[in-house]
């Protein structure tokens, strides 16, 4: 399989039930490797399944694991990086679109690695109304606790300097071909 490392790719966020809930026009792919996506969006279109369009304000580094169930939005601000982590479906690239589903519960985690769960009420709503399951609600909750103790511990993407590094990385390549 080709790597997708230097291209655009389009980013589809889905519901469980196969509806489209959120698009980015654009995602560029830093990193892959068999465990996962790191990509990078900044000033990028964003397409909402009620039709609201808007563009993201600042450069983040998004790593999308391919076997777990959650992805991380590392969001580079002028105050450190804040950290936006969806509980979602393993990342799959299908030849179109970085391809997820999203549900519902989310974790966001300050510059500091205080952290806030969200979300906890659209995710009881939408687990009954679209049957996850309670292989699913076990999955991600075990997954919520891997992410907080991975925040808690300062590993994986929330690891000092690494949204830092692969920003840093994006700019020398994209020097390198302007």
């Amino acid at each position: 399989m080709q790597s997708l490392v230097g291209e655009d790719v389009l980013i589809h966020c889905y519901k469980h039930d196969g509806s489209i809930h959120r698009c980015w026009n654009k995602g560029h792919v830093l990193e892959e490797t068999n465990q996962h996506f790191i990509v990078i969006n900044n000033r990028t279109l964003v397409s909402e399944s009620d039709g609201r369009k808007w563009y993201t304000r600042e450069p983040a580094i998004w790593y999308f694991p391919k076997n777990q169930w959650y992805n991380v939005i590392c969001m580079i601000r002028k105050n450190g990086v804040h950290f936006y982590c969806n509980l979602a479906s393993p990342t799959l690239y299908d030849g179109q679109a970085i391809k997820y589903i999203d549900y519902d519960l989310d974790l966001k985690v300050f510059p500091d690695y205080k952290y806030r769960i969200l979300d906890e009420e659209e995710y009881l709503q939408n687990s009954q109304k679209m049957q996850y399951g309670k292989d699913i609600d076990a999955i991600l909750h075990e997954q919520l606790d891997l992410l907080i103790n991975q925040a808690m511990d300062m590993a994986g993407p929330f690891r000092p300097g690494f949204a830092q590094y692969w920003y840093q990385q994006y700019q020398q390549s994209s020097r390198r071909h302007s």
